[in-house]
């Protein structure tokens, strides 16, 4: 598997990330947005800290772009490694999975026989 890749899942893999990437998909969003949709630490939310983190993360893996506008960093998602990650990983294995339940679909009705059956 390619870094990129592996940057992807890594990112997709915490909640709390692909909650930001949800939030993003809506609408573009300031750093201080996100920090108040995921509430203060001592409130059982995570800090700016953490929410900066989170997006750190994201960024790496080029799943979330940013743009300065004075002080404010407002982000954006960007879908393109997900979906070099889905068309690389995914795809593949849904295609050969729907291959074989229609093969599987086929034996059982009668329309095909069994491989190896002669």
């Amino acid at each position: 598997m390619s870094s990129e890749a592996d940057l992807v899942w890594k990112a997709l893999a915490d909640p709390t990330r692909r909650a930001i990437l949800d939030l993003l998909a809506k609408a573009p969003l300031t750093t201080g947005d996100l920090c108040e949709h995921f509430g203060l630490a001592r409130h059982g939310g995570i800090g700016r800290t953490g929410v900066m983190k989170h997006v750190d993360v994201l960024h790496r893996a080029g799943l979330v772009l940013f743009r300065r506008e004075g002080r404010q960093r407002w982000n954006y998602v960007n879908a393109v490694p997900i979906q070099r990650v889905c068309d690389r990983w995914v795809s593949g294995h849904v295609r050969d999975l729907a291959r074989s339940a229609n093969h599987l679909k086929d034996l059982a009705e009668g329309k095909r026989r069994p491989l190896g059956s002669g």
